[in-house]
């Protein structure tokens, strides 16, 4: 076997990991200082111009967020108070196709909403699953590539997807989600749209709580097979785009009712596992949805480029009464995302209207490429001339404790971080027999494409196998492979 290159970064120094970011402690935040990650982000969000690098296709709506019960025992942000109604914007998109790619590709669905609240914008972005590929920033990068093109030949390649996808066993929940009908839903009124990250809120008292939300469609849930999806593909692309706008513009508005679920703070310490990673879902029986309102799209954009391709979200664009958690995906993304459309779109791009706040901006940042709303002076803090002073006491909430050494790794002492677990029972307690069947004719067909080796093809078998024994055989079997 040939001996492998050293990973290096850009300036030819040997790189510290190819898989983890740099945290305090397994569980804690990450680290400014790892540069090596910074590089990777900074460097995949300016690959393309000038579409986004992932979630290119889609399309979006206004709406309003309702809110109907009290949660200010959990929250003090006045978006969330029992009778608040905010206007909104909520995008949904594909995630690894181009700009001209078909709606109806089998792909998670990007769930981006943009909530413009009295206290400032807030943004939460999320998808149509609950989990994701993968936990640690550091493989965000190297995910996405095995998605997209081929260097040499620019096209597509299924070996290179299972590639990543069997040397990343953390990515078989969501691969699960993907390869079942899930994947393709029929359109995106009936999906379920999921924060999935864990997110700190924090009441005015200061207790603090853990939250995760979701949003359940009132529409029912409807999926598309393989084959319904791919006669879509040639015969209506953009069937998804087409169906939100015609919609909403028949008077039909689609509505998803808004649960969360709570952990108290302590909890997360000893929880069995990890409750910030990416690829875990947080039981209902332990940690049960309550219903705290519903939001509804009742807009249509007027022009599509301005409204929704120029539309930016950022997972940093927190409100007072929530903050983040030590999500390793969610602390990279706190980056990753406003430094994308700072090259995308530009400096400037919250003054845009369609991402520009509803409540007076005071900043004493200047000047930058197509600037049309400037600070005053003085442009400069600490000042003695009347410029706008910060308020620390509105974010005391988010103030908490950590500790631990400074380490790249993957796992912790949580007594069940396993990766098949969750996947497992998806398959066994969850599925359908014809969910089952339409999953394993699934995987079957995508690991059946020409361009899937025969080595691939055993991993693939063996990936299945450790998600479910029964799972991995019907697998073997449908690819016409032998043995156990």
């Amino acid at each position: 076997m040939t001996e492998r290159p050293t990973t290096t970064t850009n300036a030819g120094i040997a790189a510290p990991s190819d898989e983890f970011s740099q945290s305090v402690g397994p569980d804690g935040p990450l680290l400014l200082q790892d540069h090596y990650l910074i590089q990777k982000m900074a460097h995949f969000n300016r690959e393309r111009v000038p579409e986004r690098v992932v979630h290119a296709k889609g399309g979006g709506a206004y709406g309003h967020l309702q809110i109907t019960e009290d949660v200010s025992q959990f929250t003090k942000a006045k978006l969330f108070q029992k009778g608040a109604r905010t206007d909104m914007l909520l995008r949904f998109s594909t995630v690894a196709g181009e700009l001209g790619s078909a709606d109806t590709a089998r792909d998670p669905r990007g769930f981006a909403m943009k909530f413009y609240t009295e206290e400032g914008n807030y943004d939460l972005v999320g998808n149509n699953t609950p989990v994701f590929f993968v936990r640690d920033p550091q493989k965000f990068s190297d995910f996405i590539h095995s998605q997209k093109r081929r260097s040499d030949t620019h096209l597509r390649d299924n070996n290179m997807q299972w590639d990543f996808w069997t040397g990343s066993p953390e990515s078989a929940h969501q691969v699960t989600f993907l390869m079942s009908d899930r994947g393709t839903p029929s359109t995106w009124r009936n999906v379920n749209g999921y924060g999935s990250h864990t997110f700190l809120w924090y009441n005015a008292g200061g207790e603090k709580f853990w939250v995760k939300y979701h949003f359940k469609t009132d529409q029912g849930i409807k999926n598309l097979t393989a084959a319904e999806a791919d006669a879509l593909a040639s015969s209506d692309p953009d069937h998804h785009i087409r169906d939100l706008s015609s919609a909403i513009a028949a008077g039909d508005h689609p509505s998803w009712t808004v649960q969360i679920q709570i952990m108290q703070f302590e909890d997360a310490a000893d929880y069995r596992f990890n409750p910030f990673d990416l690829t875990k879902v947080w039981p209902h029986g332990d940690y049960p949805p309550i219903n705290i309102g519903k939001f509804t799209l009742n807009r249509n954009p007027e022009n599509y480029f301005a409204e929704i391709e120029q539309s930016a979200f950022e997972p940093a664009n927190f409100v007072p009464g929530i903050g983040s958690s030590p999500d390793k995906m969610l602390q990279g993304r706190l980056f990753s995302y406003p430094d994308t459309h700072r090259y995308r779109i530009g400096p400037n791009y919250l003054q845009l209207p369609v991402n520009r706040p509803k409540v007076p901006v005071h900043t004493y940042n200047k000047d930058g490429a197509m600037t049309y709303v400037n600070s005053t002076d003085p442009v400069y803090a600490p000042n003695t001339v009347g410029g706008p002073v910060a308020d620390p006491s509105l974010w005391g909430g988010e103030v908490y404790g950590v500790a631990g050494e400074i380490v790249r790794s993957a796992y912790t002492l949580h007594s069940e971080d396993d990766d098949y677990g969750q996947p497992r029972a998806l398959w066994e307690k969850v599925l359908s027999d014809t969910d089952k069947e339409h999953l394993v004719s699934n995987i079957v067909g995508h690991a059946s494409n020409p361009a899937v080796t025969a080595e691939m093809k055993l991993r693939v078998v063996e990936y299945w196998r450790n998600v479910a024994k029964d799972l991995g055989d019907r697998v073997a079997s449908g690819l016409g492979i032998n043995g156990s």
